[in-house]
């Protein structure tokens, strides 16, 4: 949807608050430099558009190394998808199978089927991963609107609408059930309207 344009508003006016790509990136470094833990997690909500508590649920069997797969059971009434771990030779902060690798060599065996456990053991609570992300963002210099988690799902899905990738993908990437609810992201003018419509009825006739 090329006519797509990002919302940018800030949570505080109760609209949407999500990170530039160099915000991510930022945060994602501040990350790593905690803790391999925290940069996976992170790296894994935003990539598959995770909310705090299915990042934190997510078990050990779920994330398949071999396949390079996770299997996300979403809340809300949202899809159950199974979705690639993906590589990125390119920028290592965003290669979140290393990430993933990187975290279960140092994980600690402490019998929990959780894939990510806290310091003391079990699983992780969604509180914890508010506090992390809160401190990596806060590293990262990211103004306080943006220091939520949930800044990661609007984040993936503005990146993706920006790259004019196809709604019915987005909403999929997204585990979105209705499409009414990845609109929500998408922003257009008038004049965009016009433009794309005279493009595509040109491309016809």
């Amino acid at each position: 949807m090329r006519a797509a344009t990002l919302q940018n508003a800030r949570a505080s006016n109760g609209h949407m608050s999500y990170l530039a790509p160099e915000e991510l990136l930022a945060v994602l470094k501040a990350a790593r430099a905690r803790s391999v833990r925290d940069w996976a997690m992170i790296l894994l909500a935003y990539r598959h558009g995770m909310r705090a508590s299915e990042v934190c649920g997510l078990k050990l069997a779920e994330a398949d190394l071999k396949s390079e797969s996770v299997s996300i059971r979403r809340l809300k009434g949202s899809l159950h998808t199974v979705q690639p771990l993906y590589r990125h030779k390119g920028q290592p902060l965003l290669d979140e199978a290393n990430a993933l690798r990187a975290w279960l060599r140092t994980r600690n065996g402490d019998g929990s089927d959780f894939l990510f456990t806290s310091q003391k053991g079990g699983r992780l609570h969604r509180s914890q991963f508010f506090r992390l992300f809160q401190a990596c963002s806060a590293a990262a210099g990211l103004p306080p609107e943006k220091r939520h988690p949930h800044a990661l799902k609007h984040s993936l899905a503005s990146h993706l609408v920006a790259g004019n990738v196809n709604l019915a993908l987005v909403k999929q990437c997204l585990g979105h059930k209705a499409i009414g609810s990845t609109m929500k992201y998408v922003a257009v003018s008038d004049r965009q309207a016009s433009q794309a419509a005279q493009s595509a009825l040109m491309a016809i006739y």
